[in-house]
C-alpha cells in the first residue's frame, strides 16, 4: 500500500464510518495502521490486539487507562498497551485524535 503524502482531519472525517467501526482507517501497512477516530457524545471502544498512540488532534477531555485518569487536550500524546481497557470521557464535542496502533498483535486478557 502507498502511505499518503498528505492526510488531514478534514479528508478523514469525510469518509463514511465503515460498518462496525469507529475509526476511519488512512493506511495500513500491515506494521503500522493509522486511523482517525471523533467519538460523538460516548466513547464506545474495547481494548484492542496492539498498542496504540493517540495524538490529540483538537478538543480536550479524560483518558482512562485501566485505573489510571488524566486530563487532555490538542497536541497531547497518550498510550494504551495492547489488552488495556480505555477510554475517553467528558470530552469537548470538537474531540478528534489520529490513533496509531503499532507492535504485534497480542492476545487480549
Amino acid at each position: 500500500m502507498t502511505v499518503p503524502t498528505r492526510l488531514t482531519p478534514a479528508h478523514l472525517a469525510a469518509l463514511p464510518l465503515p460498518s462496525g467501526r469507529l475509526s476511519r482507517q488512512a493506511f495500513d501497512t500491515g506494521e503500522i495502521e493509522l486511523r482517525y477516530y471523533a467519538p460523538v457524545q460516548v466513547d464506545r471502544q474495547v481494548p484492542h490486539d496492539r498498542d496504540e498512540l493517540y495524538f490529540v488532534a483538537s478538543g480536550a477531555g479524560t483518558f482512562v487507562r485501566e485505573n489510571e485518569r488524566v486530563e487532555f487536550r490538542a497536541g497531547d500524546v497518550l498510550h494504551a498497551a495492547a489488552g488495556e481497557t480505555h477510554r475517553f470521557e467528558n470530552f469537548t464535542a470538537d474531540f478528534a485524535t489520529w490513533v496509531l496502533f503499532y507492535g504485534p498483535v497480542r492476545a487480549r486478557g
